[in-house]
């Protein structure tokens, strides 16, 4: 099948030559239209590189299946020949005409702006990606406008302070200008309505400032909707924040649905004049009721508005890149035999909840399959009432003294074998026991979620156990050579099985590479 890559309107490209190479590895043929690629610093003779035909703009009626950025116009999906496949982002929930627009036309649609929220989906999540992006060049674009400095400094000529930053929303864009302000020396404050992302916020250097009646964390993953108290507390703490910020970054966005407003006119006529707003919501209507999508706005007070709506597309070539790399991890789910064979299993959830029409091969018109059913995040289920009162029953019944005996047995072995050892062993009795006390104590401090990682590297230390059994194995006494074979072979599994499970580990990282 073939693969068209058309050129934008915007600076971004929907395949990079690192991309369309791994594509053809796909078994799939790929053709560039001439120039798509060139405000992304990726010329034509590099996707010839990589193995593409450049072609014009036949590339429309062509292609088996092409991949944009946004949504194509309406002469462009006329051009697309019946039974093609487009994938781009589509915002097929706010849009119900170009639904029927696809399906009319008897077109596979694909939205990569509607991929469902879950572990294995992360690599195609293309809204994660480019927001990275986004809140990185958010803060890069505060500081152009700013006009100061980030980073507090003390000189000859006085002592300037750090820039405030205040960041409203801690989701992949806010995290990446948390970590992007704090590099740069100001001081991080940010808000979220989801009270366990404190942590993270903490671990990037900034402090975490919580909504006093804040939502609690809902069963499917993401926050509950804030009632009307919850509301008032949230935009009470929002404008209190802000008025003492120097740079307010708002990153309320919901796919598909208009933006959340978060800061009044009134709370931004309440902020230092010099200060700004950068509201990464513009394109679905902006969090700041002053915002002008696509411009900088400059209020009575001072206060400058940054409204872009193209933040990510301010770095073409990573954005470009990124966004290439989930098309290519579509790519992989879908093409299961790697022979350039679109193959779309409507039991995966992942592809279910991004199909929005699905071609007919015998009608003239596709089937709507928007909205998707719903996938529910999992979570870990809390104990059972149940089993928790059985165990508590079963507790009970047991006599107390019944766990004790073996207790008293082990430390009867224990004693005897002191005293039978001779005086120079002693003190190696002593050294074990304190390393186990300390082992103990080291172990029990690591995070749950580290064991593995931390036992897989720690059981490498067998590997003195193995120099001296190997030191014995020879010994002319027959009990002490098996004793040493048995060390060697013990140790030996804990070496290369601790490595081999650290190698795994790290495998799991690079799936997506």
């Amino acid at each position: 099948m073939l693969i068209g890559i058309p050129r934008e309107p915007q600076t971004l490209v929907a395949a990079t030559p690192d991309t369309v190479g791994k594509l053809i590895k796909l078994g799939y043929d790929v053709a560039v239209q001439s120039g798509a690629g060139d405000q992304a610093n990726h010329p034509d003779s590099q996707y010839e590189s990589a193995g593409a035909r450049i072609v014009g703009d036949d590339v429309w009626s062509t292609a088996d299946i092409i991949t944009t950025l946004d949504t194509p116009s309406a002469e462009q999906r006329a051009a697309m020949k019946p039974q093609a496949t487009l994938i781009a982002r589509l915002a097929p929930g706010r849009n119900d005409e170009l639904v029927a627009d696809l399906a009319a036309k008897n077109l596979t649609a694909m939205a990569m702006d509607t991929v469902p929220r879950i572990s294995r989906a992360q690599a195609m999540d293309v809204l994660s990606s480019q927001a990275n992006v986004a809140g990185y060049r958010a803060v890069i674009e505060a500081a152009n406008t700013f006009g100061r400095l980030f980073t507090g400094q003390v000189t000859a000529a006085g002592k300037v302070p750090p820039a405030t930053v205040y960041v409203i929303g801690t989701g992949v864009a806010g995290l990446a200008a948390i970590g992007t302000a704090n590099s740069m020396g100001a001081v991080v404050k940010a808000t979220d309505l989801r009270p366990e992302t404190a942590e993270q916020v903490e671990s990037m250097g900034a402090e975490f400032v919580a909504i006093p009646t804040a939502s609690e964390k809902s069963d499917d993953g993401y926050a509950k909707e804030m009632t009307q108290d919850q509301a008032a507390a949230a935009a009470k703490l929002y404008a209190e924040q802000a008025a003492r910020a120097d740079i307010v970054i708002t990153t309320a966005n919901i796919p598909g649905r208009k933006s959340p407003v978060l800061l009044t006119a009134a709370d931004v006529a309440a902020m230092t004049p010099g200060s700004v707003i950068v509201d990464m919501a513009a394109a679905n209507g902006g969090n700041c009721e002053l915002t002008v999508p696509g411009e900088v706005t400059e209020t009575d007070n001072g206060v400058k508005i940054i409204g872009y709506t193209d933040l990510a597309g301010r770095l073409p070539a990573q954005s470009s890149q990124l966004y290439g790399q989930n098309i290519v991890n579509l790519f992989k789910l879908v093409t299961p035999g790697k022979d350039g064979r679109l193959v779309l299993d409507m039991d995966d959830e992942i592809v279910r909840g991004i199909t929005v029409t699905q071609a007919s091969a015998t009608g003239s018109a596709s089937d709507i399959l928007w909205p998707p059913p719903p996938v529910k995040v999992s979570a870990a289920p809390a104990p059972a009432p149940a089993a928790a009162t059985a165990a508590a029953e079963a507790e009970e019944e047991e006599p107390k003294g019944s766990g004790l005996w073996w207790k008293i047995v082990a430390g009867a072995l224990g004693v005897a074998l002191v005293l039978a050892s001779p005086l120079s062993v002693t003190t190696n009795y002593m050294i074990l026991m304190l390393a186990v006390v300390v082992g103990f104590y080291v172990i029990t401090a690591v995070s749950h979620s580290l064991h593995t990682p931390l036992m897989s590297e720690t059981n490498a230390i067998s590997g003195i156990i193995l120099v001296g059994a190997v030191l014995q194995v020879g010994s002319s006494n027959a009990a002490i050579a098996v004793l040493a074979f048995i060390a060697v072979v013990i140790a030996s599994i804990n070496i290369f099985g601790g490595f081999a499970v650290t190698r795994r580990m790290l495998a799991m990282f690079q799936g997506g590479n």
